[in-house]
């Protein structure tokens, strides 16, 4: 897997790392493989979302008589939290531009969606051309899972690069039935079998490092290759909206609006309920991996949720988006009294497991007073964290799971879903 072990040394030192936050050296290249579902989850103290009624939607065929006059596109979504991407319609085609497909890009990406059983147009020779709705699909992070699942698509799914990590339970099924193929070879991406599977989509990402990304490699192979930046998104409902960009290639617009629609519906209202509360807990995250700490910055996505969740989060006044390299030293200078530790490392699931990491971590008065809850409640055995896999479009789940931790009176029925304390 080196590319992957590429992948995890850069984001780690960039802060590019598309959970949110930083984890242990083995759960950095878990996480690398599943970087980026259930169903709508409805648990008590976080509001049931509402059934779904029946919607018509975009053509889910090919047209057999195309009339140029006609909107085949009925149902229209722009991104109202994500900053990541734009559509623009026309009657029989669409034109998506992926404007910040990693960190400080400097490029953009155009990918022309075609419907069915109509003519491309002419003057969009540099943009990758996609008929939708597409029918299989490919997906090398398993960030994308669960977008395929909310969207009912999961029985186009053809295979990912490797299954080690996959959490969503419904792929693990496709996966020990026989359904999905792997697609790394080794410790390299197959392109033949990509080739000879013929994916009408390929999902994949880019950090913008050309020993690491393989996009430019699957484009000059001829195949479909989409490149997504939801990792990039600083709010947890920005993140969470790359739904409606998947939506675009499955001509799913009108189901993803609607789940979407709920989803940030339910997050707003957990933000007003802890908007006016001036009893706001100090917290802080991560741990020390190789001598270093690092820490969420203070306009990241990591941060948002924290402040949205009603704490007072110590590096809050910073403005990094990435994390921000410590050293252990001037963290315990800074959070020696914080109330509460959140997001360590995967690894730790009791206080003994930390202790045998670094001694130092018992000087906490957060640690000292049991107050260490971890991201690592979803974990199978495979080593797949649903946390970063449904957590990403699941925002609304996250957010009520830390108002617990923080103002546990506010949801005195939720139960925590990706969070745990860990154990004495």
């Amino acid at each position: 897997m080196d590319r992957f072990e590429k992948l995890a040394s850069v984001l780690l030192v960039k802060g590019d790392y598309r959970g949110g936050s930083t984890t242990s050296t083995s759960s950095i290249l878990k996480s690398v493989t599943t970087v980026l579902l259930l169903g709508l989850l409805a648990t008590a103290g976080c509001r049931q979302l509402p059934s779904e009624p029946a919607t018509a939607d975009n053509h889910a065929a090919c047209v057999a008589d195309y009339n140029p006059a006609t909107d085949y596109f009925p149902n229209k979504v722009q991104p109202k939290y994500a900053t990541g991407f734009s559509v623009d319609y026309y009657n029989h085609y669409k034109v998506v531009t992926v404007t910040q497909p990693w960190q400080a890009a400097n490029e953009t990406f155009e990918y022309l969606l075609v419907q069915c059983g109509t003519p491309v147009p002419e003057g969009f020779e540099e943009a990758q051309v996609i008929q939708v709705p597409v029918n299989t699909v490919v997906t090398l992070s398993t960030t994308y899972l669960p977008h395929l699942e909310l969207l009912n698509q999961l029985d186009g799914l053809v295979g990912m690069d490797d299954f080690s990590f996959v959490y969503t339970p419904s792929v693990r099924q496709k996966i020990e039935q026989g359904e999905l193929i792997a697609f790394s070879s080794g410790k390299t991406l197959d392109l033949e079998r990509l080739l000879v599977s013929e994916p009408e989509l390929i999902m994949t990402y880019g950090i913008g490092d050309p020993d690491v990304d393989g996009y430019g490699r699957l484009i000059q192979a001829g195949l479909p290759v989409v490149l997504a930046g939801e990792y990039v998104e600083n709010s947890p409902l920005g993140r969470a909206e790359w739904l409606l960009f998947t939506a675009l290639f499955f001509n799913q617009e009108a189901k993803a609006q609607q789940v979407f629609t709920d989803i940030s519906t339910e997050y707003e209202s957990l933000v007003e309920l802890t908007a006016g509360l001036l009893d706001r807990p100090t917290v802080f995250s991560g741990f020390s991996y190789e001598g270093t700490w690092y820490m969420p910055g203070g306009k990241s996505y990591a941060a948002q949720l924290l402040r949205d969740a009603g704490s007072a989060y110590l590096w809050e006044e910073n403005e990094s988006t990435v994390t921000i390299p410590l050293d252990f030293e001037s963290v315990v200078d800074q959070a020696a009294t914080a109330d509460v530790w959140v997001n360590v490392s995967q690894d730790w699931f009791s206080y003994g497991d930390a202790i045998a990491t670094d001694p130092r971590y018992g000087s906490f008065d957060a640690f000292k007073q049991g107050n260490v809850f971890n991201n690592n409640a979803r974990i199978n055995d495979t080593g797949g964290n649903d946390y970063w896999e449904s957590g990403a479009v699941k925002p609304h789940l996250l957010l009520a799971d830390l108002v617990k931790i923080f103002h546990p009176q506010l949801l005195p029925d939720h139960e925590l879903v990706y969070y745990q304390k860990l154990e004495p």
